[in-house]
């Protein structure tokens, strides 16, 4: 497995294997804001073909109850593992994992995420990687579907925080999260 950060080229691919809900693909907005500097999309394959994705926002949450309990705090949202049958075999850590070192990177001391309160799977995977619950939150978000309706979505949710310790400094090489040039990886 590989985790890299999103390319232009990968917004397709990433449409055709993990789809949106929507007419307005979710791929190519959390793309847009990675281009704009307000996040980092990153991309599990395997085997050439995407099969986990999450986006590391840089300003955190947009929940303003999160963002007054821990200012600055970096969120790791959309954490996803495709097909399910997928899951449960490291894809989730490794991409909770390769935001983290983005974070810490970049100077940050923690990363938070947050959580469905009807998740428990989920929840035990963050409590195993360090997460600590900080504050409920209610979700909110929307999408048009390809019959123009706009679709409401809101969630009840827990914020959950990791304070990060840098041991020592963070050295890439060839491996981990690089950003890649060429053609796209489900086209290799």
């Amino acid at each position: 497995m590989e985790i890299t950060v999103c390319r232009a080229a990968d917004v397709a691919v990433l449409d055709q294997y993990i789809g949106s809900p929507g007419a307005t693909s979710f791929h190519a907005r959390r793309f847009e804001r990675q281009e704009r500097g307000r996040s980092t999309y990153l991309v599990a394959w395997l085997e050439g073909r995407p099969v986990g994705h999450t986006e590391l926002r840089w300003g955190g949450c947009d929940d303003a109850t999160v963002r007054a309990a821990r200012p600055g705090c970096p969120e790791i949202n959309a954490l996803s593992v495709w097909p399910e049958t997928l899951r449960s075999r490291g894809i989730g850590s490794a991409l909770v994992r390769a935001a983290e070192d983005l974070a810490r990177e970049r100077g940050r001391t923690a990363v938070g995420l947050g959580v469905a309160d009807d998740n428990p799977r989920a929840a035990a995977l963050y409590a195993r990687l360090g997460y600590r619950p900080l504050t409920p939150y209610v979700g909110r978000w929307s999408y048009e579907d390809h019959d123009g309706v706009t679709h409401e979505c809101v969630e009840e949710l827990t914020f959950l925080v990791k304070e990060l310790v840098r041991t020592r400094p963070v050295q890439r090489t060839n491996a981990a999260v690089q950003r890649t040039s060429g053609q796209s990886r489900g086209t290799q």
